[in-house]
């Protein structure tokens, strides 16, 4: 069995922290996170250098983070006061993006990571008003008692889930789309969108064994109809291929590969290209 540095869903924030300083470094950076390299550690850098789609996974984290960050920026000016980042992992929105000083940012996420974040960062002066809970979201109980909490005195709520729907099952998934539409003050979702064809796509051998400790289990047959009927509606949707193009930054594929992604579209019907700029990006929901 080969080696993997990832023994559960927490290690991918390493490694996403670890893209993110890369991202940083870069002369033409899309954006700046100066905290990123200490949060990553080596050990986020190990598990980085392992992935065997290291450079796609690196491409992603990079356009994910420009497009949440433009949708985060853009419902904080229609008014929302309270951001509730479930699964919080290692993300540093709080320190380095643009926000008012009286924005709530409510940071969710494992014992582990909380801790270890607090010690990493605790020099460190948040933009806003930042508080960070330990708690498992698959304590249903527990979970539910602070999204009440949070209701009650907040007005308006963006819900933030980077990187963390695609680990939990459909049942699990649709339980927190149920519980998120319960609570009051609630306006806007972010979350992973995936097509039934990059769903297939991540479903390679190397991918599942790198994952294996880690796997992606949401794989609804209609992803808008799965949230649809939760109670949840498309207001927007960025795809990372799309958004990859507007900001100048392809997909860095390998010379041989991109030649035959070409020779492929030659063949291909204007639907179907079209289709292949859409296979995965973020949404915006909001309540129906």
């Amino acid at each position: 069995m080969a080696d993997t540095l990832i023994q559960n869903v927490s290690d991918t924030a390493f490694m996403v922290a670890t893209y993110r300083a890369n991202e940083t470094r870069r002369a033409d950076a899309l954006f700046h996170d100066p905290l990123a390299a200490r949060l990553a550690g080596d050990h986020g850098k190990k598990i980085a250098t392992r992935h065997p789609r290291r450079f796609m996974a690196e491409w992603l984290v990079t356009i994910r983070t420009v497009i949440i960050d433009n949708f985060i920026q853009s419902s904080v000016s229609q008014g929302i006061d309270t951001v509730l980042n479930l699964g919080a992992g290692l993300d540093t929105r709080p320190y380095r993006l643009d926000l008012p000083k009286s924005l709530q940012w409510i940071e969710v996420d494992y014992p582990s990571i909380i801790s270890y974040k607090e010690a990493q960062l605790t020099n460190e002066e948040p933009k806003c008003k930042l508080e960070r809970v330990e708690l498992d979201l698959a304590n249903l109980t527990t979970r539910r008692k602070l999204l009440s909490k949070i209701s009650s005195r907040s007005h308006g709520i963006l819900v933030l889930t980077e990187g963390v729907v695609p680990y939990l099952s459909v049942e699990e998934a649709a339980s927190l789309a149920d519980d998120l539409k319960q609570i009051g003050n609630v306006c806007f979702w972010i979350v992973d969108y995936s097509s039934p064809e990059m769903l297939k796509h991540r479903q390679t051998e190397s991918q599942n064994e790198y994952m294996r400790n880690a796997p992606f289990k949401f794989n609804p047959t209609d992803w808008f109809e799965f949230f649809n009927q939760h109670g949840w509606q498309l207001k927007d949707i960025r795809y990372l291929a799309v958004e990859s193009r507007r900001l100048n930054r392809p997909i860095p594929l390998p010379g041989m590969l991109k030649i035959l992604i070409r020779i492929k579209r030659l063949f291909m019907s204007q639907r179907q290209r079209d289709s292949q700029g859409k296979l995965a990006g973020y949404a915006l929901l909001e309540l129906k």
